[in-house]
C-alpha cells in the first residue's frame, strides 16, 4: 500500500501505520529488529544510501533546517523524552554523590582551597538553592574523601561503578532516541559504559581545575611563567569559553559513543550538543529567575525545598541534554534522505552491532509468519 507523506514529509512506516506515540516507535524498534537480522553485522554499514547525502550542516538548505525541527519537536514528544528525562533524573540523583566522592577525591590532591573556588563559581551556573545542596554534600564528602589507603581505592572504583548507572540509562535513551534497539553485546556495552564514565569525570575535573586556576594562583603562575598581568587577566574572561566548549565536548562525546548507530566519525562539537548547552543555559537562568521572584517552593514543601529545587534542574538538564541528541538524530535523518533514503524508513541510521538482536522467531521465515506479514528474507 502506497503511504502520503505528513506535513514534515515523512512517509508512515509500512506496517505501523495508524499507530503514533510510544506506541508507534515501540512498534517501528521491535520491526526493525526482526528485519534487520537477517543480514549479517557486517553488512549493516551499507543499509543507509550515501550518495548525494550533505558531507556537513552548512550544506543543508533551509527547507531541510526547518524539516529537522519539526521532526525534532515531533520527535520528542512521540520518544517521551520529558518521561525519559524524568528516568535519567532519578540515575542522576543514584550517580550523583559517588560522582562527588571521585571528584572531591582528585581534587583534594590540588587542596580544599580548589574545591571553594569551584563551590564559589557554582553559583554563577546554578539557582542559589542548587548551590546550596551541592556544596552541603561537598563539604561532607570533603570529611572523609581521600585515596590514602586500599578502601579508599576500592570505594573510588565502587562509586565510579555507581556513578555509571547514569551513563548505562543515557545508552537506553539515546537507542530509543535513534528507533534502534541495542545490538551491543553486554561485554562490548560494559565496558563502553565505565569508560565513558570514567572519561566524563575526567573530562569534569579539567573543567573545574578550569575554574580553580584564577585569581592569586593564576597571577603566581603567570609570574612564574613571565607571561604578564594581562594574559592573566585575559584568562580570566577567556575561561568561560572554554568551559562552554568543554561541556559541549562531553555532550558529543556521549552522543557520538551512547546510542546503537552508526556515527559518521567523532566530531568534537555537533550542532545538538550547541544546541543542548544553549538550552540548559536559557532554561537554567529562566528557572533561576523564576525562583527569585515568583517561587514559593519553601512555603510548599518545608525543609524540602532545596532538595526538590535541584531535582527540577537536574530534570531540565537532562531535557535539554535529550532535546539536543533528538536534534542530532534528525540531523542524520535528513542526510540519510537527502541521500536517497525513503521518508519515514527505520532505521534511518546503520546499527553498530546486531549480535544481541533477537533471531526471527520459527515461521518468521522466507513464507512469512502465518498471519500476511512478510518475513525477514533469509538469515544471519
Amino acid at each position: 500500500m502506497e503511504h502520503s507523506p505528513d506535513p514534515a514529509g515523512r512517509v508512515p512506516d509500512a506496517g505501523v501505520s495508524g499507530v503514533s506515540g510510544p506506541a508507534r516507535s515501540a512498534t517501528a524498534r521491535s520491526a526493525t529488529a526482526r528485519s534487520a537480522t537477517d543480514r549479517p553485522a557486517t553488512d549493516q554499514g551499507d543499509s543507509v544510501p550515501e550518495h548525494g547525502a550533505p558531507d556537513s550542516p552548512t550544506q543543508l538548505s533551509g527547507r531541510s533546517w526547518r524539516s529537522v525541527l519539526k521532526r525534532t519537536w515531533r520527535e520528542f514528544e512521540d520518544d517521551e523524552l520529558l518521561d525519559r528525562a524524568a528516568a535519567l533524573t532519578y540515575y542522576s540523583v543514584l550517580s550523583f554523590f559517588p560522582a562527588l566522592l571521585v571528584l572531591v577525591s582528585l581534587l583534594g590532591v590540588v587542596g580544599r582551597s580548589a574545591t571553594e573556588a569551584i563551590l564559589g563559581n557554582l553559583e554563577k551556573l546554578a539557582p542559589g538553592t542548587v548551590r546550596d545542596v551541592v556544596a552541603g554534600a561537598v563539604r561532607q564528602l570533603q570529611a572523609g574523601a581521600g585515596l590514602g589507603s586500599v578502601v579508599a581505592v576500592l570505594g573510588l572504583l565502587a562509586a565510579v561503578w555507581s556513578a555509571s548507572g547514569y551513563v548505562a540509562a543515557f545508552i537506553r535513551a539515546a537507542n530509543a532516541v535513534y528507533d534502534i534497539p541495542e545490538g551491543r553485546p553486554v561485554w562490548k556495552v560494559l565496558p563502553l559504559r565505565l569508560a565513558l564514565t570514567t572519561g566524563l569525570m575526567v573530562m569534569a575535573c579539567a573543567g573545574m581545575l578550569i575554574v580553580v586556576f584564577t585569581g592569586t594562583l593564576a597571577r603566581r603562575t603567570g609570574s612564574a611563567l613571565g607571561i604578564g598581568e594581562t594574559a592573566v587577566t585575559v584568562w580570566s574572561v577567556a575561561k568561560w569559553p572554554v568551559l562552554v566548549l568543554l561541556a559541549t565536548i562531553m555532550i558529543a562525546v556521549l552522543y557520538w559513543a551512547a546510542p546503537n548507530a552508526k556515527q559518521r566519525g567523532f566530531r568534537w562539537v555537533t550542532p545538538g550538543s550547541l544546541l543542548a548547552l544553549l538550552t540548559w543555559m536559557i532554561c537554567s537562568a529562566g528557572f533561576a529567575v523564576y525562583l527569585a521572584n515568583f517561587g514559593s517552593y519553601n512555603k510548599i514543601y518545608g525543609t524540602l525545598a532545596g532538595v526538590i529545587v535541584f531535582l527540577i534542574w537536574l530534570w531540565i538538564t537532562n531535557v535539554a541534554v535529550l532535546f539536543g541528541l533528538e536534534f542530532d538524530a534528525e540531523m542524520s535523518r535528513q542526510r540519510a534522505i537527502l541521500g536517497g533514503l525513503p521518508p519515514g524508513q527505520e532505521p534511518y541510521v546503520a546499527p553498530r552491532d546486531t549480535r544481541a538482536w533477537p533471531e526471527p522467531e520459527e515461521g518468521e521465515g522466507e513464507g512469512g509468519d502465518g498471519n500476511g506479514h512478510e518475513g525477514p528474507v533469509g538469515g544471519r
